[in-house]
């Protein structure tokens, strides 16, 4: 496999299996403002002198590496998956970003969540496709298959005011967000040890998106929001266990750096979106209802703003708890319980067979390497 970083492909190249047009980012987007470092105040500011040392010379290390590994097979099938499921991660994001810019009904209910929300949906967009862009280029310059699931797309549009008129990979019309994950990170038991916990809020079968416009200010459009502001979290603890499972099974230095350099992005996303999350206010609708979040003070398990992890059940249940993501096990997190877990949320209803084929052909790879060879 070569090293030659003139294997790489051109961003033309990667953009075809990742999105069919950049028309939703016709401009540098300016920096978010996020809440709770604007909160840190002064803080913040004596940081400044630290931060000028290290963007005035770089890291001898990053500058001496020329290497991109070696990865074996196993590695390869690791990066095919987590390649695909960024694809997938980028075209539900780009549809958020769409509605959320365009359609203002759904900004203003976004922004009834957090003022700046509509610009970190933008930011979370730009991460997922640069992942999918890089995990492709990478296989491209190590002799691995990129992967391409433009035959895949051929899902609607919805017809909402902003969603512009083209085929999808995934849908977000009919969404069941498992939102059991509010009690686990709140909790002290783990998913790899058997600990199960009960849905915080019941959403079955709900749009994250409008299909249609609706009137601003109209319950129907808050209950949607609400929604993709549980979806959001719920994608990214995905993610997070996704990455730390399959990091795991990696042999190759390089690539182990790239599922934790990727992996913590994805952290860092469930962190945003968990504590945006407690923000929702509350609606009920038909077929859902948004609690007061208020209400749950004092319920240490519901509590909106205990978003840090609770230490849990890890490695051993005789050693320490420990704050950790969780699940982080092959048979919990990996590639095929990944994709399980992204089916029952009915992101890929109306998809083909082909398509679901494809997938845990993949799935099914990646979750077989081991850190010992193919």
């Amino acid at each position: 496999m070569s090293n030659n970083t003139s294997n790489l492909p051109s961003a033309s190249d990667v953009e075809q299996s990742i999105s069919p047009d950049d028309s939703i980012f016709p401009e540098p987007h300016r920096l978010a403002r996020r809440s709770f470092i604007r909160s840190l105040g002064v803080g913040a500011a004596l940081l400044s002198p630290v931060a000028g040392l290290l963007t005035g010379a770089r890291r001898t290390d990053a500058q001496t590496t020329s290497s991109l590994g070696n990865p074996d097979s196993g590695d390869i099938a690791i990066l095919r998956f987590v390649a695909a499921a960024e694809i997938l991660e980028t075209d539900l994001w780009v549809q958020y970003t769409e509605l959320a810019r365009n359609n203002p009904a759904f900004a203003d209910a976004l922004a009834l969540i957090d003022e700046d929300m509509t610009q970190y949906i933008i930011d979370n967009t730009d991460d997922e496709r640069s992942h999918a862009a890089f995990l492709n280029a990478y296989l491209s310059a190590t002799g691995g298959n990129p992967v391409n699931l433009e035959q895949f797309r051929t899902l609607p549009s919805s017809q909402a005011t902003g969603a512009r008129q083209i085929r999808r990979l995934t849908n977000l019309m009919n969404l069941t967000v498992d939102t059991s994950w509010w009690i686990r990170y709140r909790s002290h038991e783990n998913p790899d040890f058997g600990d199960t916990f009960p849905q915080f809020i019941r959403i079955v079968n709900r749009p994250g998106i409008p299909p249609h416009d609706f009137p601003k200010g109209s319950k129907q459009i808050q209950a949607i929001a609400n929604t993709a502001a549980f979806h959001f979290p719920t994608i990214e603890q995905g993610g997070s266990s996704l990455y730390s499972a399959l990091g795991q099974l990696v042999t190759d230095r390089t690539v182990l750096k790239i599922m934790f350099g990727i992996g913590g992005s994805e952290v860092n996303h469930f962190a945003i979106w968990h504590d945006k999350a407690g923000n929702t206010p509350p609606v009920s609708v038909e077929g859902v209802t948004f609690p007061d979040m208020e209400n749950f003070n004092g319920d240490e398990l519901r509590q909106n703003n205990l978003v840090m992890p609770e230490p849990c059940d890890f490695i051993r249940e005789n050693l320490p708890d420990c704050s950790v993501i969780r699940p982080s096990s092959i048979e919990q997190a990996g590639a095929v319980a990944a994709l399980n877990f992204l089916t029952s949320m009915g992101l890929f209803q109306g998809q083909s067979q082909a398509f679901f084929n494809f997938m845990a052909q993949l799935a099914q790879a990646a979750d077989s390497a081991s850190r010992n060879g193919p």
